[in-house]
């Protein structure tokens, strides 16, 4: 094969752009600290990548879903406590108040005062909010749950958030599950108690236990107080126990809904830190061995200018040096 010295000058030329080429790659490296830089460095890797990352975001929603549920079921939690130690003290009321011997009519418009107050509390705290979200109101976040009266204005809406792929929570505790020990399907209206009946499959009917509202039976203890009517004020003495353990019931609930909103959060955590793990071995560069193979590179490009000096032959301009 004859070789003139355009094959000459060819092969020259492409040693030397293929030298600047990889040593211009491991410099880019070395300035970004990742050997993928774009997809085609690594088409299948950069896939990966960039699925990770789409993950990362996704966790980073799941997360901020996480925190907004934990604040209102925190708040919840907070305000279940407190209507509790009001039925705590109302019942404390009510068995000082219960017999003649421990009662006067003075003592019974005294204490009325009190529980007039103790309904003020209750009013206020079913009313209470996160934000601008009211907590026991339903879907009506928007708008008071509880009238001055003690009726109920909500629903019985449950406000699910996806904490997870495809996991989603409750992030509210409806009022009519909280102010009523056995509340209707499909709430309850007004804070008026019943006994009702439900059908079952054969037809028959099932009688529902009686239901007990939180406002309605301080609204009764004092009534019982101001009208001297011990009878009455020993009867809500098994009302408060009932409406006492659902209050109990549904914190445990929400402590239930907690434990797991905690444990998913967890999950999410040690994915990310997984991806991130798997994403900085397919996308960063190793330090060391950028500048290990940059420098050899570097040898490399010099021995091909020398090489290629003694591969051009001389000219007759240089015989006549």
């Amino acid at each position: 094969m004859r070789v003139t010295e355009n094959t000459n000058y060819d092969v020259v030329r492409e040693s030397i752009r293929r030298g600047r080429e990889k040593m211009q790659e491991l410099q880019y490296q070395s300035t970004t600290l990742k050997k993928l830089n774009q997809p085609s460095d690594d088409p299948v890797g950069a896939a990966k990548v960039l699925e990770m990352r789409t993950d990362k975001l996704n966790n980073d929603q799941y997360q901020v879903n996480a925190k907004i549920a934990e604040a209102f079921l925190n708040n919840t939690d907070h305000a279940i406590f407190e209507l509790s130690e009001i039925v705590l003290r109302a019942k404390e009321i009510a068995i000082n108040q219960s017999s003649a011997a421990s009662s006067s009519e003075e003592t019974r418009l005294g204490v009325s005062e009190e529980v007039i107050q103790l309904f003020k509390q209750a009013v206020a705290i079913g009313n209470c909010r996160v934000g601008d979200r009211y907590l026991f109101g339903g879907y009506k976040t928007q708008k008071p749950p509880v009238g001055p009266e003690g009726s109920f204005l909500g629903d019985d809406g449950q406000m699910m958030l996806e904490i997870a792929n495809d996991v989603f929570l409750s992030m509210n505790v409806p009022g009519s599950d909280v102010f009523n020990t056995s509340p209707p399907r499909g709430g309850i209206d007004g804070a008026s108690a019943y006994r009702g009946s439900e059908a079952r499959d054969d037809g028959e009917l099932d009688a529902l236990p009686e239901n007990v509202n939180l406002f309605e039976e301080l609204q009764h203890f004092r009534i019982a107080l101001l009208t001297g009517d011990l009878e009455g004020v020993r009867s809500t003495l098994e009302r408060f126990d009932q409406i006492y353990s659902k209050l109990i019931a549904t914190r445990a609930k929400i402590g239930s809904r907690m434990q797991g909103l905690q444990s998913t959060s967890q999950a999410i955590e040690r994915h990310n830190i997984t991806n991130a793990m798997l994403s900085s071995s397919l996308e960063d560069a190793d330090m060391a061995q950028v500048v290990s193979d940059l420098g050899k590179e570097e040898t490399v490009f010099r021995s091909s200018l020398a090489s290629s000096k003694r591969l051009i032959q001389p000219t007759l301009l240089d015989f006549l040096k």
